[in-house]
């Protein structure tokens, strides 16, 4: 048998952002096709109208462009399978309807909403099978005659598949192995409707990866049950031979308790379900975004990489180079993987540290703005230096760098009463006039010079060291002392521990 050039994709529907899983699917499809020199395809499968949000197509394209993932084709990218769209595949779908007709594999349905509803109502775990479907209005009930007529008046219909009872369907998985299913719990699945002239997902699914010739499918967990279906439906087209090899990753699940990870999740414990903000274009509604939360795209690529996937010898920290190396659908789990969401923030630490400071300190730049702190990039650069050890995430700078950029505006009451003393005032004072005569003013000239102050005075270390930090900063954090005032500079030092001793004392 000729080896066939390995094509895969990722199919999102533009129905709202893309949720974390499904940018960890297109991962995992970009890690393989990667590592066997294949493509890498982005579908849209917009066949669901009702769903269909505008924006959110554009928003998947920007999420992966941030993210580095590259696609080899696609909508939006060209290539010459196209279109890539299943909107614009109408005229393709329809084919392939009648084909199925034709062969008996598929049949029209002329059942209502509310009759299906009733059926429901009336019937424990109702569905539309071989069991029922006698019971029902479809073609297999009516003469050819009214079925005709049906379809030329424009009665609205569907066109369902055939399910045979009585049969073992296998579906090999490269994750799970052989699968069984029995053909029996399968539904006889809506394939097209005429509402709309769309097919559903099943049908266009199978379609577009012939006619694309997907030699792979790495999809969710939540796919799987959909599996048996798409195998009899590659049976019924004639096309066994070029079924693509499947493969179903595990689901990611809350951090606490049992389920799959939603966005509720995010909003109560506080992190981003999604790669980018989104703001809902009907409701208003705002998520926060990995993006705009402060969070570098290596690191979160890095993050999603090891959720359900383990490349041995204890590797956390690859960059994509190595993960495209070291990738194998063999060593992914079968089980969900926990959202550890402080891994997370330990990743982008990490990716932080390896990061230029002029790079954090350009990140940095709009939330100062947004915070209306002037400084140029030179002395925000600085800044970052000297703090970006303390934070997991660029917007966790502020917290702990606010103080260079803006006076505290009152100090910690905590604070104050464990180290501002009686004569802390009196020393202060001192300390301002040394530190006014005191050049060069630089973090290791100034230290000498207090130290050696204090040391000759018979003054306590601590008290005014600590004291000294509270009027800079308005409470006990920040780096080390000298390095703040270096930073801050002679006048703007001495400005701050008057003011303290104005408040204070």
């Amino acid at each position: 048998m000729v080896q066939r050039k390995v094509r895969v994709r990722f199919a999102p529907s533009p129905t709202g952002p893309l949720h974390i899983g499904g940018v960890r699917t297109a991962l995992y499809n970009y890690l393989f096709a990667a590592q066997h020199g294949g493509d890498f395809i982005l579908r849209i499968e917009d066949t669901d109208s009702q769903r269909f949000v505008p924006g959110a197509e554009a928003y998947i394209v920007d999420a992966f462009r941030w993210l580095g993932i590259p696609f080899d084709e696609g909508a939006g990218y060209g290539g010459s399978y196209g279109p890539y769209r299943q909107s614009e595949r109408k005229d393709i779908y329809i084919v392939y309807v009648r084909q199925l007709l034709e062969s008996g594999h598929a049949y029209y349905a002329f059942d209502t909403p509310a009759e299906l509803e009733k059926k429901r109502g009336e019937t424990a775990n109702f569905q539309y099978d071989a069991s029922t479907r006698m019971a029902m209005r479809n073609s297999l009930t009516l003469p050819a005659e009214e079925t005709a007529r049906r379809i030329e008046e424009g009665d609205p219909y569907v066109v369902r598949i055939k399910v045979e009872p009585g049969e073992d369907i296998h579906v090999h998985d490269l994750i799970r192995g052989d699968v069984v299913i029995h053909s029996s719990v399968l539904d006889d699945k809506v394939l097209y409707k005429s509402a709309d002239g769309l097919p559903t997902y099943h049908l266009a699914n199978i379609v577009d990866d012939h006619l694309m010739e997907i030699t792979h499918v790495i999809r969710g967990e939540e796919w799987l049950p959909s599996a048996p279906l798409h195998v009899l439906l590659y049976r019924y087209f004639g096309w066994t031979q070029t079924m693509p090899a499947f493969a179903h990753l595990p689901l990611l699940l809350k951090p606490e308790g049992n389920g799959k990870l939603s966005k509720r999740d995010g909003d109560r414990l506080g992190f981003p379900v999604f790669p980018l903000e989104w703001t809902d274009p009907k409701t208003g509604e705002r998520s926060s975004g990995y993006r705009e939360s402060g969070y570098l795209p290596e690191a979160v690529v890095n993050f999603l990489a090891l959720l359900g996937w383990n490349p041995g010898e204890g590797r956390e920290l690859m960059p994509l180079s190595e993960m495209i190396r070291l990738f194998d659908l063999a060593s992914c789990s079968k089980s969900g993987a926990k959202f550890d969401y402080e891994k997370g923030k330990w990743f982008n630490h990490q990716y932080l540290m390896q990061r230029e400071n002029g790079e954090i300190a350009r990140l940095f730049m709009p939330l100062l703005e947004e915070k209306g702190a002037k400084a140029d990039v030179a002395y925000v650069e600085k800044v970052v230096g000297l703090v970006k050890e303390r934070v997991n995430v660029v917007g966790e700078l502020w917290e702990q760098a606010s103080f260079f950029f803006t006076a505290p505006a009152a100090y910690d009451e905590k604070t104050v009463r464990k180290r501002w003393k009686a004569d802390t005032a009196a020393r202060l004072s001192e300390l301002a006039a040394l530190l006014g005569e005191h050049e060069p003013f630089d973090a290791l000239t100034t230290e000498e010079a207090v130290k050696s102050w204090i040391e000759s005075n018979g003054y306590h270390l601590g008290d005014i060291m600590n004291a000294a930090r509270l009027a800079l900063v308005g409470e006990s954090k920040g780096p080390h002392l000298f390095l703040i005032t270096e930073a801050l500079g002679k006048e703007e030092t001495i400005r701050r521990l008057m003011r303290a001793i104005e408040v204070l004392n």
